[in-house]
Parts: C-alpha cells; sequence; structure tokens
C-alpha cells in the first residue's frame, strides 16, 4: 500500500502540471542551411540533421534555399511564406551572408548598407508578428593558409551580423567562430570529410567529381547541427525543454 500512495501521488502531480506550448522555428537562409534533393546528395545542409533534436511540441519549418540572400528571399516570397505559417512565440533563425557578399552573383548580392535594411525588415516583421527572431552570422567556408591555419570567409558580413544583434538586442548565435574552430580542429586533410568532396566515380550524382568548400556532406551537416544546438543550449534557455538530444 505504501508503494502504491507516492505513484498516485506521481500521476496526480503529473495531470496538474501545464501542458507545454507547440512552437515552430522557421528556418530562413541559404544552400548551408536548405533542404536538398536527391539529385544533390551527399550534399546536405545542417537543417535537415536539426529537425531530429526536438520532442513532438516543436516542429522544425525549414524555408531556407539554395543560393538565396536575404534580397532574394524577400523578392521571391520566401519570407513572406515564414510570415504567413508563423503565430506569436514561434522562432525564426536567419542565416545569410554567403551569397549576400558575392558581388560576382549579381542577383543575390547586396551591399553591406542593404543587407543590414534587409535583416532589419526581417526582425521588424518578426516583431510584429510577436516571433522570436534570432540572427546566425554565416557559417564558415572551408579556407586554410599556407600553414594550415583556418582563414576568416566572411569577416565582413559576419561583423555585420553581429553589431546588428548587438543594437538590437537580438538573441543571436556566432556560427562562424565555432564553425572555424571545428575545421581547424579536423585539420587541413581531414576537414575535407566534412564536405561534398568526391572523386570521380565515386557518386552517380557527380561522376566527374566535385571539389567542394562550402556545402557540407551529411557528417558536416550534422556537426554544424550540434554546434547551433550547443549554442542553443547556451544562449536560448526557453528552447531548452524542447530538446530531447542528449549533449554532444
Amino acid at each position: 500500500m505504501k508503494k502504491i500512495i507516492p505513484f498516485f501521488v506521481m500521476l496526480l502531480l503529473m495531470s496538474l502540471a501545464p501542458d507545454q506550448k507547440k512552437i515552430k522555428i522557421f528556418l530562413a537562409g541559404d544552400s548551408t542551411m536548405s533542404i536538398k534533393s536527391e539529385k544533390n546528395y551527399p550534399e546536405t545542409g545542417w537543417g535537415m540533421p536539426f529537425i531530429h533534436f526536438w520532442n513532438e511540441n516543436l516542429t522544425i519549418v525549414n524555408k531556407a534555399k539554395n543560393g538565396r540572400s536575404t534580397k532574394t528571399f524577400l523578392s521571391e516570397g520566401l519570407w513572406k511564406q515564414i510570415m504567413d505559417e508563423a503565430t506569436a512565440g514561434d522562432y525564426v533563425f536567419i542565416q545569410f551572408g554567403h551569397n549576400d557578399e558575392v558581388k560576382s552573383k549579381l542577383n543575390s548580392y547586396t551591399t553591406p548598407d542593404e543587407f543590414i535594411s534587409n535583416l532589419k525588415q526581417y526582425i521588424g516583421d518578426a516583431r510584429e508578428k510577436k516571433m522570436i527572431p534570432v540572427l546566425l552570422t554565416p557559417v564558415a567556408r572551408r579556407k586554410f593558409d599556407a600553414d594550415g591555419k583556418i582563414e576568416e570567409t566572411h569577416q565582413e558580413y559576419s561583423a555585420l551580423v553581429r553589431k546588428l544583434a548587438a543594437e538590437e538586442k537580438l538573441l543571436f548565435i556566432d556560427l562562424d567562430t565555432p564553425s572555424m574552430q571545428l575545421y581547424q580542429q579536423f585539420g587541413v586533410e581531414q576537414s575535407k570529410l566534412l564536405f561534398c568532396q568526391l572523386k570521380p566515380g565515386e557518386h552517380p550524382n557527380y561522376p566527374d567529381g566535385k571539389e567542394d568548400n562550402t556545402h557540407f556532406n551529411e557528417l558536416g551537416a550534422r556537426l554544424i547541427a550540434q554546434l547551433v544546438l550547443k549554442e542553443i543550449r547556451s544562449t536560448i534557455p526557453d528552447l531548452i525543454p524542447y530538446i530531447t538530444a542528449k549533449k554532444p
């Protein structure tokens, strides 16, 4: 009888506990984050494994798309899709810079002023919707100098994101810095194992091979997603109760 009473007390406490609110995290970004089609495998965006870290009350809605910048994400209506689908209390993770910073990409290039202006529109729209915007610096490209030291590849645009996040008092994840540290830990040669790098004939999707220092394979995407999760644990405590993944 003594064992039965604590059991019923536990059931009573569970019944009195408030239900966890169902929320969504929208992902707004480029190819480093996006969902890939089968023809692109083994290329993998970090948003793909990111869905597996959460319980049933949190849904990841990945709107990131290859080749998009803050400008084209707006002009093509991808941002509007998020605003149409989101409700109060949802999060939106905003990670751009890869395509904004490339001047030769005439359709997607944005000047630093345009980049900030577009991000401010995202922030304002999200706040008006009572969403929670989270700014991320762009994930680093793989680039080493002659001495085997990792080099910065997003110096200007990452700095712009950091500055804006501080000014707007936003939740912020600096993905550029820890991803550089990750590549450095792997080293010049072993870091290739994180990216979509293939020899001719190694994969049917890339019969001529591929040497890519921007886009991840499955392993790289998972490790980057784990970096994001690690930053969430330290910077966004309200999301911790939704996490099911063990600490990396």
